[in-house]
């Protein structure tokens, strides 16, 4: 079952919207546990791939296995990332960036995920 979404996590999560930067709850988060898709409850993330990039949002070097799909965003030039689960939009995934030994950064939208603490 989904959960009932705010009009601003509608406008990141069905419409593919983005928070401002520097907005979001997770962006300079540091706990250790498991984060989640915000509508379907998913886990998407460890904490243990999460680190600062300085760039707004939420920055992870990897995803749980299987828990976030790839696809070619509608400008056509960068590549979203979505919950493999729902299709919810989480963010936007970049490479070569040289953050981390992974050299992969998953952009993440603090409003399409949910945290549980470990």
């Amino acid at each position: 079952m989904y959960k009932k979404l705010s009009q601003e996590e509608q406008y990141v999560i069905l419409h593919k919207g983005t928070e401002a930067p520097f907005s979001g709850e997770f962006e300079n988060f540091f706990e250790t546990g498991i984060y989640h898709c915000k509508q379907c409850n998913q886990a998407l993330y460890d904490s243990k791939s999460k680190f600062h990039s300085g760039c707004g949002w939420a920055s992870f070097d990897d995803c749980l296995q299987g828990a976030v799909k790839e696809q070619l965003d509608a400008d056509g030039k960068r590549v979203e990332i979505i919950c493999a689960n729902c299709g919810g939009h989480l963010g936007h995934i970049f490479l070569g960036e040289g953050f981390t030994q992974k050299n992969t950064r998953h952009c993440v939208n603090s409003l399409s995920l949910t945290f549980e603490k470990s």
